[in-house]
């Protein structure tokens, strides 16, 4: 059956779309294969899900090699809910960026975009589905090669030094990921994940072990864009094309984290080294940082695009916040805010890009008056603030009410305080955006009165109205993250 082959078609089918695609070499031809191809993805990433929330665990041999000794891709539900995250942000931006690439990148160029979208989603996919250290290593620099391109396919030329910047920090976070790798080799002879934590609890608390932790920790907090590791993130987000700072927004930090969980819990958790090293405690005092300092700077930003991008360090504290917590309640915190997220902060990009196209440009100067000029647009954008916050009725609300809650649980009444702090900053950077909307006229070159092409607006609509759509009934989400967490937390368990 075609069903049993989807692990492998998952990256396959985006991975083998990419070079069609370059040889096409023709604009609507390439957004059509690369349309198909995250169609498809999205089809098997929900399949998987599925599959992995009734049945559990799914593995899957390349070729006829005998698992540990050949490569395994091995989902499980954490692994297909942040897979289906990724499919479901690709499907979102394709029929977007038709248009919306038509400003920000030059014409020639427009096929290779679609292909190096290609291949950042199959990288991205890849990491989530492999069970082998290496090749997530592997897929890794492939999603990240891709978007250092794509971010460069900006046309200000800051693109080229933001893409520089993140090509500089990316690369240190994975030559330092790859040496936690190779130390993990060293003590247990296998890069199988699921065969490495096994071999860690007899190897026990060895300096090897110890550094690998620290090496890999820092590699993807590098990624992840974790403060104050988080530098190449605001430039990369501000001057990439519109369409590819909100997948990167939605997706890239997000596998990252998942990375770092599925490190934290399946692979050290098991061994005595993840609390005899305080490393929830570590990444408790980092998560606290992130909520309040990039915060506070997003308060003094005058470019839309980066106040975005700092909010978006902001709030990956939230969710690392839940997995310093180390409990079932923090990680289902942590995993409804991983989703919540990706939904708001996709969205605001999305509808910013819609603006930047009929305002030309991002910031505060081109959005005065935009209340008035681009009402639905001004709407969907405080909508999307309000999630931000956590508003009641919004996806932020859910999640910050889950961390809050996971909090009392542990009896860290401080943190619900900190929680409660961090997010009355949200209020002040939205309310610049307010501000700005609808109490400035707007500037004298602005525009005629109109909102973004619908090819561009509806898709950043359906993300907007599913921000308030998962803060009302959050059934499905919150079980889902529920599932998430058990499988983390039964992953650590299971092998001590």
């Amino acid at each position: 059956m075609l069903t049993q082959h989807f692990p492998a078609l998952l990256v396959v089918v985006p991975l083998v779309a990419a070079p069609i695609i370059v040889l096409a070499r023709h604009a609507l031809a390439s957004w059509l294969i690369a349309l198909l191809a995250t169609a498809a993805t999205f089809g098997i990433s929900a399949f998987l899900l599925d599959q992995t929330l009734s049945d559990g665990v799914i593995s899957y041999a390349m070729g006829s090699w005998e698992i540990p000794l050949g490569i395994e891709y091995r989902i499980d539900a954490a692994g297909a809910f942040v897979a289906l995250i990724v499919a479901g942000m690709g499907l979102i931006v394709m029929p977007y960026s038709r248009v919306g690439i038509a400003a920000e990148v030059r014409s020639e160029e427009h096929y290779l975009y679609y292909a190096l979208m290609m291949l950042c989603l199959a990288g991205l996919l890849g990491i989530l589905v492999t069970g082998d250290a290496f090749n997530l290593f592997v897929f890794l620099e492939v999603s990240s090669l891709a978007t250092y391109v794509l971010i460069a396919m900006g046309r200000d030329r800051r693109a080229l030094v933001a893409a520089y910047q993140y090509l500089l920090m990316g690369t240190i976070g994975a030559t330092l990921y790859v040496l936690g790798v190779g130390l993990l080799y060293l003590e247990t002879g296998t890069l199988n994940l699921a065969d490495m934590a096994a071999r860690l609890v007899a190897v026990g608390d060895s300096r090897g072990v110890l550094a690998a932790l620290a090496f890999i920790t820092v590699g993807i907090s590098l990624k992840i864009a974790l403060f104050p590791l988080h530098l190449w993130l605001p430039n990369a987000y501000a001057y990439a094309p519109s369409p590819v700072s909100a997948f990167l927004a939605a997706t890239a930090t997000k596998v990252s984290i998942y990375v770092l969980m599925r490190y934290f819990f399946t692979i050290f958790g098991p061994t005595e080294v993840f609390d005899a090293r305080a490393t929830g405690a570590i990444l408790l005092g980092l998560s606290l940082a992130a909520m309040f300092v990039p915060a506070i700077v997003a308060i003094f930003q005058h470019d839309m695009k980066r106040l975005l991008a700092y909010s978006s360090i902001s709030q990956i504290g939230y969710i690392t916040l839940g997995i310093s917590m180390d409990s079932v309640e923090g990680l289902m915190a942590s995993a409804m805010h991983l989703f919540n997220h990706a939904l708001t902060k996709g969205g605001l990009f999305l509808v910013l890009g819609g603006v930047v196209l009929r305002c030309r440009g991002a910031g505060f100067d081109r959005l005065a008056g935009l209340g008035h000029t681009m009402p639905m647009a001004s709407f969907a954008m405080v909508v999307g603030g309000l999630s931000l916050i956590g508003v009641p009725g919004t996806a932020g609300f859910i999640s910050k009410w889950y961390l809050v809650s996971a909090a009392m649980h542990e009896g860290q009444w401080w943190l619900v305080g900190a929680v409660l702090a961090s997010s009355l900053l949200a209020v002040i950077y939205v309310w610049r955006f307010v501000e700005v909307a609808y109490f400035r006229a707007p500037p004298a070159d602005h525009p005629a009165p109109g909102e973004a092409p619908l090819s561009m607006f509806l898709p950043a609509l359906a993300m907007i109205v599913a921000c308030v759509y998962f803060g009302i009934d959050a059934t499905w989400s919150s079980d889902v993250a529920m599932r998430v967490a058990e499988v983390l937390m039964s992953s650590r368990s299971a092998v001590q």
